[in-house]
């Protein structure tokens, strides 16, 4: 990815050559004719004088085309070339050496016109200037064959210009696209190290503080009813209350660290989820997984984070009517499934562009990893997908 700033720079810079060489070739042309403008006899002389300077300044007029808003700039681009055009045409009945300009003309048509008429307007025009030589000195192989030989030239190098500039922009679209995935998987991977530290927390507090609040009321209140009637016994009650009381604030604080889509649990997140995203897709999505599914924090997320990018994929690629998200805990392992009925796709072909060119399976991938589990992609072209995610329920 560092040298796609080069390489673009480069054809920059290219481009930028390309075009001075261009401006630079019809000026030196321009003013040898205007040189031999000036041996002609009046009054041809004043009126081939009148032809070369509105030339030069229909020329400059195209400073004011590109110019203009994107809008207009195309018909203005065509009705600019015609004028440029007929300007040239009367000036080369004039003077036969204007027959030289045609060659910057040639660039102009190919870069400013749609295909095919940029290489018609070549065609047709070197039929002019060889048809303007003849008229003037006869017809000869040189007043042919040059003619002929800029054409072909012009047309090859238009054609490697297109090329250069067509090669630029998917170069610009790709390096454009790689930031864009860079700053998506920085946000993912600063959201996840957030998420991660709040699981932490929200587990030593409960391992921590919440389990030994629980066990200081339990013992305060067994020492209360072994004895209620005892001096300090509404002590003990009170120190029992107090411990009750920072019990529940150190549950909600836990329950406040845990990401909110999880307050009524994985399967009511991922309810709600494709209630109020999917399903706007028309994408129809099945939960299959226990409402009671007990998980630590951090697989619960985990899980939620995995379904989030997977149907995320399938609403952007899978051109899917259905999906089902199915979660199965069994012993040490949970097993996340994610299956849909688009259009698929060969596995073998883009497993060498997965880590590349799919941001979203990546992530997955990541994650998956950073919780020692294992990622597996079944799919088939017109037989849908399914990715299955198992890991421990532990800690990674």
């Amino acid at each position: 990815m560092t040298q796609q700033p080069g390489v673009h720079h480069n054809l920059t810079r290219v481009f930028f050559a390309l075009r001075l060489g261009l401006h630079v070739l019809f000026a030196v042309l321009l003013v040898f004719v205007i040189v031999r403008i000036v041996l002609l006899e009046p009054p041809l002389r004043w009126l081939g004088l009148g032809c070369a300077v509105l030339l030069g300044l229909v020329y400059l007029a195209g400073i004011w085309v590109i110019r203009m808003p994107v809008a207009r700039r195309r018909t203005a681009s065509i009705v600019w070339l015609m004028v440029l055009t007929v300007v040239w045409v009367a000036l080369l009945f004039l003077v036969p050496e204007s027959a030289y300009l045609v060659f910057p003309l040639f660039f102009l048509y190919l870069h400013l016109l749609p295909a095919p008429w940029g290489p018609i307007l070549v065609v047709v025009t070197t039929g002019v200037a060889i048809l303007a030589l003849g008229l003037h000195g006869g017809f000869s192989i040189g007043g042919v064959v040059g003619p002929l030989i800029g054409a072909a030239v012009a047309l090859l190098i238009g054609l490697g210009y297109q090329e250069l500039a067509r090669d630029a922009a998917e170069r610009e679209a790709l390096l454009a696209e790689l930031l864009a995935t860079r700053d998506r998987l920085a946000a993912s991977e600063r959201e996840q190290g957030v998420l991660a530290e709040r699981a932490r927390l929200a587990r030593e507090i409960h391992d921590t503080v919440a389990q030994s609040l629980s066990s200081i009321q339990m013992l305060l209140h067994a020492a209360e009813r072994a004895d209620g009637d005892r001096p300090g016994a509404e002590h003990l009650r009170l120190a029992r209350e107090t411990a009750a009381a920072s019990l529940a604030d150190t549950r909600r604080f836990i329950r406040e660290l845990a990401p909110p889509a999880l307050d009524e649990g994985l399967r009511g997140a991922v309810l709600r989820l494709a209630e109020r995203e999917w399903t706007t897709d028309g994408l129809r999505v099945e939960v299959d997984m226990p409402a009671d599914l007990d998980l630590p924090m951090h697989v619960q997320t985990a899980l939620l984070r995995i379904v989030q990018s997977t149907v995320a994929n399938v609403v952007k690629h899978a051109e899917a009517s259905r999906v089902i998200v199915a979660v199965q805990a069994s012993g040490a392992d949970v097993r996340l499934t994610v299956t849909d009925d688009g259009v698929g796709f060969d596995p073998a072909a883009v497993g060498d562009r997965v880590a590349s060119d799919s941001f979203g399976l990546r992530a997955i991938g990541e994650r998956v990893d950073q919780l020692g589990g294992t990622l597996a992609v079944e799919s088939a072209p017109g037989s849908g997908t399914s990715i299955t995610v198992t890991f421990p329920r532990g800690e990674p």
